[in-house]
């Protein structure tokens, strides 16, 4: 298998990870709602309940930054390679391995660290489009990218 589908496969399953652990949190919250009594001290229980509302809007909020997550990986393919940085590039740099995808921090191939990281962030607006060779400043510092795949 390829370092680039090794790290696409990664994504996924954080992904994937993260997306059951809001379904469930979501389902956990909306059976807090249902199991909730009225008690005497009315104004207690309203309280309680919006706040449980609050959680279920928030974690709501988290499931569709996951989608939008889910969105971009299928949009990315493995096969492709390019000798400029695009979505779905692997960097490698004088000081550290990226994999322009989403951000979803370090991930180990090979005993090797790379971040996968969204085109978005501050970095990954730095590589887009660079090519092997250039030299890339980034809060103060310069790294050289070696070698795109």
């Amino acid at each position: 298998m390829s370092l680039k589908h090794d790290l696409y496969q990664q994504c996924l399953q954080l992904v994937d990870q993260r997306y059951q652990s809001i379904q469930r949190q979501i389902a956990d919250l909306q059976n807090s709602l249902l199991s909730e009594t009225k008690s005497s001290a009315g104004d207690k229980h309203e309280t309680g309940r919006a706040m449980v509302q609050l959680e279920r809007e928030k974690a709501g909020h988290q499931l569709a930054e996951i989608n939008k997550l889910r969105t971009v990986l299928s949009q990315l393919t493995t096969d492709n390679t390019s000798s400029h940085v695009s979505l779905g590039s692997v960097v490698f740099t004088s000081k550290a391995h990226y994999f322009i995808s989403v951000s979803l921090g370090a991930l180990e191939v090979d005993g090797q660290t790379f971040y996968a990281i969204s085109p978005s962030t501050p970095i990954g607006q730095l590589l887009m489009g660079k090519t092997p060779g250039d030299v890339v400043n980034f809060n103060g510092n310069s790294f050289v990218i070696q070698e795109v795949v």
